[in-house]
């Protein structure tokens, strides 16, 4: 399929717009992602992996949807190709009045575009906070292993990034109460028995831990 396919697919299936509107249409969303409509009769491996990610992104936005979530979405690219996709997907999300739920493992990257984040342990919501609060104040020890073992810009700053013993139990037989006791530096015998309730621990701060208030886990300054 052709980028002129790809992109035009989703409004041929939901009779969007025929003929002449249909390849306007096709024009305006290729040149929004940063492509030029003369690419649309090429094929996607005459182009770089970050200009695949912008044809998704442009068959992504056909149906002007509600909510885009991106699932991982720039974890292939090369660190300053992923720059250039973020940087694209902020101004789509100014343009185009959109929500993103956006799924990634890198924290710099979830920093970068996110205001609220939600950190996860085998499939359970542990930790969800303002962004910017998360990153400089964790409330779940599983927040904060995270964070010190995220890289710094600064080659002068000193980490000390904490090690978990231990595997990741299965999510299919995970361990009893507090699914993260069984790693926790800080776990104590109520964390193997009972499941901690999700509560909120100050203004728009919510958590999954017992101890969270008695804690003073380590955060990171905003990158």
């Amino acid at each position: 399929m052709t980028v002129m396919d790809i992109v035009r697919e989703p409004l041929v299936i939901h009779d969007v717009a025929k003929g002449q509107e249909l390849k306007d249409e096709v024009c305006d969303l290729v040149e929004a992602v940063g492509l030029k409509p003369q690419h649309m009769n090429r094929y996607p491996y005459a182009f770089s992996s970050g200009q695949r990610q912008r044809i998704g992104i442009a068959r992504a936005l056909a149906l002007r949807p509600r909510l885009i979530i991106a699932d991982e979405p720039v974890s292939a690219l090369d660190v300053s190709v992923q720059a250039q996709v973020l940087n694209l997907l902020e101004e789509l999300q100014h343009d185009f009045g959109l929500p993103y739920l956006f799924i990634a493992h890198g924290l710099s990257v979830v920093e970068h575009i996110s205001d609220r984040v939600a950190v996860m342990y085998l499939g359970a919501v542990v930790d969800l906070a303002a962004a910017d609060e998360l990153y400089a104040s964790p409330m779940h020890p599983y927040t904060e292993v995270l964070l010190s073992a995220m890289p710094r810009s600064d080659p002068d700053q000193v980490t000390s990034r904490i090690l978990l013993p231990g595997d990741v139990a299965s999510p299919a037989d995970p361990p009893s109460g507090c699914k993260f006791h069984p790693r926790c530096q800080y776990a104590q015998e109520t964390c193997a028995q009972e499941i901690p309730e999700w509560r909120a621990c100050g203004s728009g701060h919510w958590v999954a831990c017992h101890f969270a208030e008695d804690l003073n886990l380590n955060g990171i300054e905003s990158v």
